[in-house]
């Protein structure tokens, strides 16, 4: 049964009769998803004898953490359960942040939300902030303890107080649960290394070279250049063990059940401080398979579905996100497909949008963006997408071949010419990024950089060239006006608000030298935020402009995710246009990606539904729509969000 489902049964007068208190529910909803948990735990680990004690231990263990989550969050659930799909709101406006970067420590925080409401923003992704190994610790996605701050950030009562008071101002959490790997430090791994044969089997561990030779013809190395292979060995124990990541990072043994279970405690006992959404981080990788790139695999789709529905059971107010930067075509797979339809993720990174709009601004044209989002399945009725444009992550360029042939360019050869356009190997570029995980051996990389530095505001500020900044500025509002009206949950990366520059003073510290990707992980500058009203510069311009854009997306009830979106690709390729719909009428995006003006026929327009016997109005300037010779003009980098009458 879907989450929907499961709401209509439990908000009707028969699925609560008799039930009154949250154990009973709690007993309902168990008996609800059993059938289907059983299936999936017995599709996973065939059915034993030593299989059927797991499945009994699993059960047990779902009773005790039910019991041990706090009765405020279970009165929370029952609240989340009777508002529906709440993560589908018009009035969800996200922002992704380190908590040292943005103001110190947790406390720091608290003492900036209040520019955070200014903002509109109402839901914070937080960066991990639990205990990671003192040197190297890929930007803390390597986990030393799921549950426990580290000092640096502050306390574990510093986090639930931020918990409590974002309750208490309607604000979401997400953190993050790094489902796929621990670090060499976590407690499991330390026990394995003083040779605890069980804790060594919650990993992938090998004697000799022998079956890691096996996975290596197939598995792709994620960091060739930091991190190359895909094994590390540990003397300690003279093993060798599965490390995709960073030989820090030890790839977790989801092939045997009592992984599932412990990690299932790990997830809800981070759902009971007070998390509202938790993003598995890596998910594609959590089934390896001899002969397979270990991506994607059906087994890791089963193995989400089951912590998606034990969590159901447990604490139905938390939701998954699917952190899969994937294929298109693999994306929508993460909301579930078949029997798992509506059963795997409530939550997805709309990675597509994201790369496709980095493509479409580098030549100019929206055809591949059209091409590639017309392919994408029509995702399930009570999912939705994380939009986005910049994060603490690379740009990957994981367009399908196919499309980029059916444009009349060659992968290989466009691939090149986007790195070079962002990455500083074209002279007349406005892009100032930085290459990423560069491979000699195929050509493949990635970008970094700031969502400012990549549009132009850095070279242009250098520059001092008036023109340059305006039409960077207008290109930095044009992108989020796309993710604010896009159907989804939009989130705005820390320090985009205001035209944050690439940070390079990574290259003197010794623990981020070797990956770039920290030029986009700047520290915020609230000098700048004080002078925001004094000071009507570039940061102004564009923390204003965003601040309208997110009070007008608040006001439009048709942009809550009701699937409810057309695309609609007109003669005219610069020009990026999507209609989002309601009973009550229509809004148009339309969004200009050249730094000429461009224009669009009066006679396509009426074809799309925008009448100008109608008054059409563009909401962001609030003006009346006004044609020349028949045709509507955009200004360079301009985007309207056009409404009738």
């Amino acid at each position: 049964m879907n989450q929907a489902a499961l709401h209509h049964l439990l908000i009707s007068k028969e699925g609560i009769k008799g039930a009154h208190t949250t154990e009973e529910l709690f007993k309902l909803r168990l008996a609800t998803n059993l059938s289907l948990i059983k299936t999936l735990f017995f599709s996973l680990y065939p059915e034993s004898s030593e299989n059927q004690i797991h499945f009994h231990n699993l059960l047990d263990s779902m009773e005790h953490l039910f019991g041990i989550r706090p009765d405020e969050l279970k009165k929370l659930d029952l609240e989340r359960i009777k508002q529906g799909n709440w993560y589908q709101n018009e009035r969800l406006v996200g922002m992704q942040l380190y908590v040292d970067r943005f103001n110190k420590d947790l406390n720091g925080l608290v003492d900036r939300l209040s520019y955070l409401e200014d903002l509109g923003i109402n839901f914070l992704h937080i960066m991990p902030i639990t205990t990671r190994p003192s040197g190297e610790s890929d930007g803390g996605y390597a986990v030393n303890n799921y549950h426990e701050i580290d000092p640096k950030f502050g306390t574990k009562d510093d986090f639930l107080a931020l918990t409590a008071l974002a309750r208490s101002k309607n604000i979401f959490l997400m953190l993050d649960f790094v489902v796929n790997h621990t670090s060499d430090e976590f407690s499991w791994a330390k026990k394995a290394k003083a040779g605890e044969e069980k804790y060594q089997g919650y990993y992938h561990t090998y004697t000799d070279r022998i079956i890691p030779e096996e996975f290596e013809k197939t598995l792709p190395e994620i960091f060739p250049e930091s991190a190359p292979g895909s094994f590390t060995h540990v003397p300690e124990m003279d093993k060798w063990v599965m490390t995709c990541f960073n030989n820090y990072q030890w790839d977790l043994n989801y092939t045997n059940p009592e992984v599932f279970i412990e990690m299932l405690g790990n997830l809800v006992k981070m759902a009971n401080m007070g998390v509202d959404v938790v993003r598995f981080d890596a998910l594609a990788f959590l089934w390896k398979k001899l002969g397979t790139i270990s991506q994607n695999l059906p087994q890791a789709h089963e193995l989400i579905s089951l912590f998606r529905l034990c969590l159901q059971v447990i604490a139905p107010g938390v939701i998954l996100l699917a952190e899969a930067i994937v294929a298109p075509r693999n994306i929508i797979k993460y909301f579930g497909e078949g029997i798992l339809e509506g059963n795997e993720c409530e939550v997805a990174y709309n990675a597509s949008l994201m790369a496709l709009l980095w493509n479409s601004i580098a030549t100019k044209q929206t055809s591949l963006l059209y091409k590639s989002l017309m392919e994408i399945p029509t995702k399930p009725n009570d999912a939705t997408w994380i939009n986005y444009i910049r994060c603490h992550d690379d740009i990957g360029l994981g367009y399908d071949d196919e499309f980029i042939r059916d444009m009349g360019w060659n992968p290989s050869a466009h691939r090149k010419f986007l790195l070079d356009y962002y990455c500083q190997g074209l002279e007349w570029s406005p892009a100032r990024g930085l290459i990423f995980m560069y491979n000699p051996k195929n050509g493949d990389g990635r970008i970094t950089g700031s969502a400012a530095s990549l549009l132009g505001l850095e070279k242009a500020l250098e520059e001092k060239d008036k023109v340059a900044i305006d039409l960077s500025i207008a290109k930095i509002l044009m992108l989020h006006g796309i993710i604010l009206s896009y159907g989804g949950i939009p989130m705005i990366y820390m320090g985009d608000e205001l035209g944050t520059l690439n940070d390079y003073s990574f290259r003197t510290n010794a623990a981020h030298k070797n990956d770039s990707r920290w030029v986009n992980r700047p520290v915020q500058d609230w000098k700048v935020v004080d002078k925001l009203k004094s000071k009507k510069n570039h940061s102004f311009k564009i923390y204003s402009g965003l601040k309208k854009l997110i009070q007008l997306r608040k006001k439009l009830p048709l942009l809550a995710d009701n699937n409810n979106l057309t695309l609609h690709p007109s003669s005219n390729s610069q020009v990026f246009v999507f209609e989002r719909t309601s009973d009550s009428g229509s809004l148009w995006i339309i969004s200009n990606f050249d730094k000429a003006p461009q224009f669009l026929d009066v006679a396509w327009l009426f074809s799309i539904g925008i009448s100008f016997g109608s008054d059409p109005k563009d909401l962001i300037s609030k003006k009346k729509l006004v044609l020349e010779e028949g045709r509507l003009k955009l200004d360079p980098y301009q985007q309207m969000w056009v409404a009738l009458g």
